[in-house]
């Protein structure tokens, strides 16, 4: 199986998929890789439009300003982003998307590459991943702030570029909370990351190429199959 050089986790956002909507975020919280290119921003993970796929949204580069500096930032060709899938409640990944940048070689533009959904073996597992290069499942030209590109293939919708930061967050009254110079927050809030970007990865994914999820770990709906998911980003070593 032909595949590239290894990639090994610089930082990660986790959460279970219980619900119709749930999201992690994690903006410039990690020392290391604060407002580098692998800083992950936001996670998202949702139903569809169709009840049938879910979508899974992975922003990186949080706190971009909407003008000069969100056309310079870039996503980095070293850097993988990998959506990893628990789909038996094991806490360890049975199915992985893949995403990295490359250029096009026909076209020299831009383009996020995606892999998968992949079955992950045993010894596959852990920190370090591989990209399986004969597996790709589609690819996007990475959208401008002013032209946006989508594509479909194999069942799978994609999307990469810049959007405006989704998460809404009282920065300032979180602050002051954690001072004690308040006790709560106020209604409504003021949201400090209005006005500012992040460079977005979106892929839409058909439930059947994920397995059966596990039932029994949402309590609102035990019957319901759920997955654990998470989102690593992992530079090449």
């Amino acid at each position: 199986m032909k595949k590239t050089r290894i990639f090994a986790v610089l930082g990660s956002l986790a959460l279970a998929l219980l619900s119709v909507v749930l999201i992690a975020a994690d903006h410039l919280d990690a020392p290391d890789i604060a407002g580098t290119s692998s800083d992950i921003a936001d996670f998202y993970a949702f139903q569809g439009e169709d009840p049938n796929n879910l979508v899974f949204v992975v922003d990186v580069q949080g706190l971009l300003a909407p003008d000069r500096p969100t056309e310079q930032a870039v996503f980095d060709e070293n850097v993988l982003l990998e959506i990893n899938i628990d789909t038996n409640n094991d806490l360890v990944e049975d199915k992985v998307i893949q995403m990295i940048k490359r250029v096009d070689p026909t076209t020299m533009e831009d383009t996020m590459y995606f892999f998968g959904p992949l079955t992950v073996q045993e010894s596959e597992t852990g920190v370090d991943s591989t990209i399986d290069a004969e597996n790709l499942s589609g690819s996007v030209k990475i959208s401008t702030t002013t032209e946006v590109q989508t594509t479909t293939s194999n069942g799978m919708m994609f999307f990469a570029g810049p959007r405006e930061d989704p998460f809404f967050f009282d920065f300032d009254r979180y602050n002051q909370i954690l001072s004690g110079a308040a006790t709560g927050f106020t209604d409504p809030g003021t949201d400090s990351f209005a006005g500012t970007n992040v460079l977005s990865v979106v892929v839409e994914v058909p439930k059947v190429l994920l397995g059966s999820g596990f039932a029994g770990a949402n309590p609102l709906a035990p019957g319901t199959p759920v997955y654990g998911v998470w989102v690593e980003a992992k530079r090449k070593q």
